[in-house]
């Protein structure tokens, strides 16, 4: 069996459907949603390896770690806010921390 590139577009739609699931589902818990955008990115990056591959165009695949280093930082950044936030507030839970309203 060959691997298509509808093989990749239909993994890749599968994985952003199910991160866009969860965070409809789970609004509370910041962990879970920064999991969900990071799925989220994955399923992007798939897209782009993929026709980048079809097409025969290495711009896609390029483009894809310069996608991953950002979602790392972000990732990086986004946890030690959760870290600072949990250390003063006891939670993760998104209902309880109103201190960032102005």
């Amino acid at each position: 069996m060959n691997v298509t590139l509808g093989h990749y577009l239909t993994l890749a739609a599968i994985l952003f459907s199910l991160s866009v699931i969860g965070i409809f589902l789970n609004r509370k818990n910041l962990i879970v949603l920064l999991m969900a955008i990071e799925l989220m990115l994955l399923a992007v990056n798939i897209n782009f390896v993929a026709f980048s591959h079809y097409l025969g165009d290495i711009h896609g695949q390029i483009f894809v770690f310069f996608i991953l280093t950002v979602a790392a930082a972000e990732s990086a950044i986004g946890l030690a806010i959760l870290v600072l936030l949990f250390r003063n507030r006891a939670t993760v839970q998104a209902d309880e921390l109103n201190t960032l309203k102005g």
